[in-house]
């Protein structure tokens, strides 16, 4: 079968996933003009999820395998946290407080896939 290769339509490649300063988390990113998708694949169990916020984006995040037990909140303080599954979504908007995150990876693999998108993009940072 011939590879299908269209500027507009990215198919799922393992290569495609580039490990991070963090052990265990692996993305992809895909950028438009005016919106950014990361595409998660994290180990579960692994550890370096600071709370943090954004000040120039919005950020839109949908669990799509494990869970994310995590906080997110506009006071930083806030201890309370919520735990997401395959289909959740979040939306943190700009100045949320959101991290501090566990991640429980899947019976199948060991892991948390996440679809985060970013509006305007963060330019892979």
């Amino acid at each position: 079968m011939t590879a299908l290769t269209n500027q507009y339509c990215h198919f799922f490649d393992e290569a495609a996933f580039a490990e991070t300063d963090r052990p265990g988390f692996r993305r992809r990113i895909i950028t438009g003009d005016h919106l950014e998708l990361w595409f998660w694949r994290i180990r579960g169990g692994a550890s370096g999820s600071v709370i943090h916020q954004h000040e120039g984006n919005e950020q839109l995040g949908i669990i799509m395998r494990g869970s994310l037990d995590f906080r997110i909140s506009a006071d930083r303080d806030a201890p309370e946290r919520v735990v997401l599954s395959a289909g959740d979504v979040y939306l943190a908007p700009m100045r949320v407080w959101h991290g501090d995150s566990v991640f429980v990876g899947d019976a199948e693999l060991d892991e948390v896939w996440i679809l985060d998108v970013f509006s305007p993009p963060r330019g892979g940072r």
